[in-house]
């Protein structure tokens, strides 16, 4: 097959149907500037070696920011060194090998080592942070490392300690200086927690810096699914598509297509990642496709109603109704708003000074539903250290809250079941939650799977 012709039909596998509208990937122009953020040395070649690429040939301006040096991966140092790590210094020497071996590929990309920006936060405990240390005297210590400051003297970080406050200093940091026009994030629905906070500091360092930076537009793109990408190993003639689970939710993709010395190249940097391809290369090389991609969802934005008018409109998902703040009655499902009675799916909204949230199960569930509910609120009027982090559990019909992991008993949230349906309501009060401009939500349920959409987090705009 020619050249030209590969491309063509690249091109066309970004418009393919397995039920997900995946269109192109915007060009890249000189004027570009890009910054890709990867949680750990080796996500930036997994999933942007041909934005990268593309990016360079055109003229523009590429960076990378790493999260992490990636000193967390016992199992793939065992197999790496051939020997258990148990002093610290073996886990500081694991991150100082995968930040080499990230300047070997990204050179072979085109990069050059000083396009590369290393933080070496806690790999495994990023989220961790994000969720609980803000205004403490008591950093973040890595369960592994034993370490609570950034260890690594070539880090923009070194001695930094482990803090949200230190995070997001150092990505506004980053963000100021080099004021990109377009972010490659790790996707809010990626499993792996490292990944699901770098996209939250983000969302928050952008929140901050506004005014002061134009808004970049931004293109997460997965890594961590179970099972997924399959089949696994290299299989350069295959596409990338996204999970199955992501058919018919909210989340919009697009594609970019590689051409074959793109591919090659791509294979080849994830090769430089020796301490991971020798314990995992069957599941890295799945990543060496024929495209990339790149989803997100849109924000939901909630209008606030006067609880007096009854009805709560849902932004994206049904409707709810909504008597007065303590009473809750249900209405039908529309149509789409379970997936084939597989999955339970949450729905929010807002009347008066309440924020709902709608569960409704799985069919067929007849078990109590227990969940953890993550919300994150962000105002202009209070840093974001200051603003509540909260973590809700609920189980038999009852409800704990947590700030920054410590136990509270705010007054107002509650949940009730909604009669001879399968629909749980959970009310919070704007006021737990500082009253935000916007909210960070996920929600994860334990004894049912809720829809990928619910399970992502996702940007919650309060008008």
């Amino acid at each position: 097959m020619s050249k030209k012709a590969f491309f063509i039909l690249a091109l066309l596998v970004s418009f393919a149907p397995y039920g997900y509208p995946a269109g192109p990937l915007e060009p890249f122009r000189k004027q570009d500037r890009i910054l890709i953020l990867a949680p750990h040395p080796d996500d930036e070649a997994l999933g942007a070696c041909g934005v990268i690429q593309q990016a360079l040939s055109c003229g523009a301006k590429v960076k990378v920011l790493y999260l992490t040096n990636g000193d967390h991966n016992q199992f793939a140092f065992i197999v790496y060194a051939k020997r258990l790590p148990i002093r610290k210094a073996e886990f500081i020497h694991l991150g100082e090998v995968r930040r080499r071996e990230s300047i070997k590929a990204m050179q072979l990309l085109g990069l050059s080592e000083k396009d590369l920006i290393f933080l070496g936060y806690p790999d495994f405990g990023t989220f961790t942070i994000f969720s609980r240390y803000w205004e403490t005297k008591k950093p973040f210590r890595s369960l592994l490392t034993r370490i609570s400051r950034v260890p690594y003297k070539e880090d923009l970080s070194f001695g930094a300690p482990y803090t949200g406050e230190s995070i997001l200093a150092d990505i506004k940091r980053v963000l100021l200086d080099y004021k990109p026009n377009k972010v490659f994030v790790t996707h809010p629905a990626d499993v792996n927690v490292d990944h699901k906070s770098f996209y939250l500091f983000l969302q928050v360092a952008l929140a901050d810096l506004r005014g002061r930076i134009s808004y970049p537009k931004i293109y997460p793109y997965l890594i961590h699914r179970v099972g997924w990408p399959l089949p696994r190993h290299y299989h350069p003639q295959l596409a990338l598509e996204p999970p199955k689970e992501f058919i018919g939710s909210a989340a919009r993709w697009f594609s970019l297509a590689l051409t074959p010395e793109q591919l090659e190249k791509k294979h080849q940097a994830i090769l430089c990642y020796k301490s991971q391809t020798e314990s995992s290369a069957f599941y890295l090389l799945a990543f060496a496709r024929k495209n990339e991609l790149f989803g997100d969802y849109p924000e939901i934005i909630l209008e606030r109603q006067d609880p007096a008018k009854g009805k709560v409109t849902f932004s994206d998902f049904s409707e709810m109704y909504v008597d007065a703040p303590a009473e809750v009655s249900a209405e039908p499902q529309e149509s789409g708003a379970r997936e084939k009675g597989e999955k339970g799916n949450v729905a929010y909204a807002l009347s008066g000074s309440t924020l709902y949230v709608r569960i409704d199960k799985p069919q067929g569930l007849k078990n109590r539903l227990n969940f953890v509910v993550y919300l994150f609120g962000y105002s202009r009027d209070k840093p974001f250290a200051r603003m509540p982090k909260l973590r809700l559990l609920a189980k038999h019909d009852r409800v704990r809250a947590f700030d920054k992991g410590k136990e509270i008993s705010p007054a107002g949230i509650c949940i009730k079941s909604v009669p001879e349906s399968d629909v749980l309501m959970l009310a919070i009060p704007l006021a737990v939650m500082g009253n935000p401009e916007f909210i960070l939500s996920s929600i994860r349920s334990y004894g049912a799977t809720l829809s990928v959409d619910a399970t992502s987090f996702r940007k919650i705009r309060i008008r």
